[in-house]
């Protein structure tokens, strides 16, 4: 889609390809058989509650509560009704006082500096890295104009220099959405030019530099403001690289093939000499295996190191009724069982590739599923990568899967959380879509509550015990 495949590059991927499928089919047998050897490591089951032995008190009391809430589908489902009705009765004040106690501390990092250095220090302690969110998107009929753009780009600029400056991580992140600073519609028709249209990645650095370019297919007012948008981003890229990862988000297939070509460009300007600039790989996508192998292609082709967040997907229940209404097909596999294989597929190949070249491609396995982590360290092990090494990583979200993220923080892994900060009435919107998008995680966390439980039972016994 982005540009000619050459022949000789082809060639070294096309065998690169098969050494990862034969790879893959040769040690299946032996890494499920590790999977469920005795001997392997413990922690692999992450049933041990003394992960949590580094919370408060009243941290473990909060995660209950909210963990509880979550586990009612209509709580979940209705929460943006529910918080609406809710400040309308409350007033603004009260419903700040309740909120920020309660769900905004278990997933926000807070709106002053100080609150946000304060939850970084206490997150580097766990031995946890944090990834800085803005939370800021927009989809489409929400457009805000260019001065909304230009505001959402200087918070995007001030979360650069955070994530940099605080010293809260050695190799610090943080995540970005394009549609904070190009509109959704421009994305969503750009996705619909690229089916009959070229678009070359060196006219869009050549317009993140300032260059007037005009590109085909768009009318004189979206040209401009795709300038200005590349320009932005530019900005982004110039005070990031050297200093800060950039994971960029998938949305929604009706955008993605355009927010995949910007981020292609903005690989190819600022990732040459390592990966600075990452792209999100939605694996509940039936394309999904077929979209990374083509971002190995280009990466090989336009010689720039590739970063991977690799995750799931949060969007299927939009995706197949927009997918339903519109007469197409589904892009969403038909079960968990072929997302989880494609999501298992695609960490081989990465995981292969990072064994062989660990300075030209990156990975951060953003997943909350434990079988998903336990192949990924045991195949780790298998390839000898490094556990604390700067090219394999794991992604939860803050506040949630920390019986994953702090056990494998405790046994040298790199965990990263991701870390949304602003006001209430900032974050809140941005919580209630991850929820909504999170739902079936946010009511299959049995197990973690059963953990905090255990781990709240063992602290009451040591205080009655401590009593008498």
């Amino acid at each position: 889609m982005f540009s000619v495949l050459r022949q000789p590059a082809l060639s070294r991927f096309i065998s690169v390809r098969l050494k990862s499928v034969a790879a893959s089919q040769s040690l299946a047998a032996k890494r499920d058989r590790d999977l469920c050897n005795p001997s392997s490591p413990d922690f692999l089951t992450f049933e041990d509650p003394q992960a949590f032995r580094v919370k408060s008190f009243w941290e473990l009391i909060r995660a209950l509560g909210v963990f509880r809430l979550c586990s009612f589908p209509a709580l979940v489902n209705n929460c943006g009704k529910l918080m609406t009705i809710t400040r309308k009765v409350l007033g603004k004040q009260c419903f700040c006082m309740v909120m920020r106690p309660s769900v905004y501390a278990q997933f926000v990092a807070g709106e002053t500096e100080g609150e946000i250095a304060d939850s970084m220090q206490k997150m580097r302690s766990l031995g946890l890295h944090p990834m800085l969110a803005v939370p800021i998107e927009e989809d489409l009929g929400e457009s805000t104009g260019e001065r909304r753009y230009e505001d959402n780009l200087a918070a995007m600029l001030e979360c650069v220099h955070m994530s940099h400056s605080k010293g809260w991580s050695k190799n610090p992140m943080m995540q970005l959405k394009i549609t904070a600073l190009v509109s959704p519609e421009l994305c969503s028709k750009l996705t619909s030019l690229l089916k009959t249209e070229q678009y070359d990645l060196n006219e869009l650095v050549r317009a993140m530099e300032g260059e007037e370019v005009m590109f085909p297919g768009l009318t004189e007012s979206e040209n401009a403001h795709l300038l200005l948008g590349l320009q932005r981003l530019n900005k982004i890229g110039e005070a990031s690289v050297n200093k800060v990862c950039v994971l960029v988000d998938a949305e929604y297939t009706y955008m993605n093939p355009a927010l995949s070509l910007i981020t292609m460009a903005m690989m190819k300007k600022f990732s040459q000499q390592s990966a600075w600039i990452w792209n999100t790989h939605q694996c509940y996508l039936k394309e999904s295996r077929n979209l990374l192998l083509d971002a190995i292609q280009t990466s090989i082709d336009q010689s720039f190191c590739l970063g991977v967040k690799l995750v799931r997907g949060a969007y299927m229940d939009k995706e197949r009724k927009l997918a339903e209404k519109e007469g197409r097909t589904d892009p969403i596999h038909e079960s968990w069982e072929r997302t989880n294989d494609s999501y298992n597929g695609c960490l081989e190949i990465m995981l292969n590739l990072i064994s062989e070249k660990p300075d030209r491609y990156m990975i951060i396995v953003a997943t909350h599923n434990e079988e998903s982590v336990r192949r990924a360290v045991t195949r780790m092990e298998e390839l000898g990568l490094h556990r604390d090494g700067n090219s394999v990583c794991f992604g939860q979200l803050m506040g949630m899967c920390d019986h994953v993220s702090l056990t494998l923080a405790q046994h040298g892994f790199s965990v990263y959380k991701s870390v949304p900060y602003g006001s209430v009435d900032d974050t809140l919107p941005y919580l209630v879509r991850r929820a909504q998008e999170n739902r079936t995680v946010l009511q299959g966390i049995r197990k973690e509550r059963d953990l905090l439980r255990q781990e709240l039972r063992h602290r009451l016994k040591e205080k009655i015990t401590r009593a008498r």
